[in-house]
């Protein structure tokens, strides 16, 4: 699974500028095909949330070498509305990525830093900060449905940028495979179905998966697909297992007014369904599922929040003169449907949340 672009709030509100359909990602734009399972309009959303990345990467906003090896056919650029949700969205992981790749060791402890992604889709993120750190200090692992982790591995092996970067290529009949960075560090893209995690998972952690270092659970858009039970038996996987942990979530909000309700109604319109948006409704909801899962330190940031208080005004005059945005009330209204947030256990991450919002230059 992969993240959405923010979609086209002129459409979801019905106004009479036509010709705009609802954009980007997971959370609404690909309509699904009759008779399509709902598994499978999960997986194909990730090609739109391909072209939003590399939209907004040839536009300017981003700067990513790897998007285009995701993206076939003609380029398509987006709404402005939707470049800048993908702008904030990347930034605001990528800020909380570099507080805990920062995070200082404890005492004897010099050994790598873990990520786990859920639902990763064809993501790039693992290339880029595979790419930008030190030889062995980072190991990626992403979790997805078998059919795109063949897919990602076929894009990957027959595009050179990223081939020739590879070593020790490793696939497994299940369509798990893994290699080495040509700089050292790890990548590993797991076969799994994350309702089934326990049963899949269970068997490499401790191996594969580490226990014993620093590990960040990311997931951009990915537990809100899952019932309650099911990404609570995710989070207890590793809650349980790993001491050093910390987690990123990303996923829109209902916050119980009428966009909220009319984006609610979109999804279900298009069969994709978000359980998340019924129990999680507002960001208190979010910290809250974080701390009943065992996080210590939680906090929370809007999209609206991190376009308003973590890029600052330098950034913003760049990106505005890229393209301008006229939809200034629809995006704020937007944006604030859409929250990152994060958690932390253990003593040595007691400060994650500080260094997180220091790199953010702001609040919670």
């Amino acid at each position: 699974m992969a993240a959405p672009s923010i979609p086209n709030l002129l459409s979801m509100r019905g106004g009479d500028r036509g010709g705009r359909g609802v954009g980007g990602g997971r959370a609404a734009v690909v309509a699904a095909s009759a008779g399509a399972s709902p598994d499978a309009v999960i997986q194909d959303t990730d090609t739109d949330a391909a072209v939003s990345r590399l939209s907004a990467v040839q536009l300017g906003y981003l700067d990513d070498p790897y998007a285009e090896c995701f993206v076939s056919g003609p380029p398509t650029r987006r709404l402005p509305i939707i470049n800048r949700g993908t702008y904030v969205r990347t930034r605001a992981l990528d800020m909380i990525i570099t507080a805990f790749l920062s995070a200082p060791n404890e005492p004897g402890d010099k050994g790598p830093r873990q990520i786990v992604a859920l639902g990763a889709g064809t993501d790039t993120r693992p290339f880029r900060l595979l790419e930008s750190h030190s030889p062995q200090e980072l190991i990626y692992h992403e979790i997805d449905f078998e059919p795109t982790c063949r897919r990602k591995y076929q894009t990957v092996r027959t595009i050179p940028a990223l081939a020739s970067r590879l070593e020790d290529v490793e696939v497994a009949e299940s369509g798990s495979w893994s290699a080495r960075w040509r700089r050292g560090g790890e990548y590993h893209c797991h076969a799994v179905d994350l309702r089934h995690i326990h049963e899949s998972l269970t068997p490499v952690m401790g191996a594969a998966i580490r226990t014993n270092v620093p590990t960040l659970i990311l997931s951009e858009c990915c537990l809100c697909y899952l019932t309650h039970q099911n990404s609570e038996r995710v989070l207890d996987l590793f809650q349980s297992r790993i001491a050093r942990l910390a987690i990123a979530v990303y996923e829109p909000m209902p916050l119980d007014d009428s966009f909220g309700k009319v984006m609610m109604s979109n999804l279900k319109a298009r069969k994709i369904y978000m359980p998340s948006l019924e129990r999680y409704r507002d960001p208190r909801g979010q910290e809250e599922r974080l701390r009943d899962a065992g996080f210590e330190t939680v906090g929370h940031a809007t999209i609206k929040d991190a376009w308003e208080t973590w890029v600052d005004s330098q950034e913003k005059a760049r990106l505005d003169a890229l393209e301008g945005l006229d939809e200034v009330e629809e995006w704020q209204l937007l944006a604030a449907h859409y929250v990152v947030a994060w958690g932390a256990k253990q003593t040595g991450f007691s400060d994650f949340g500080r260094r997180a919002m220091a790199n953010m230059g702001g609040r919670m």
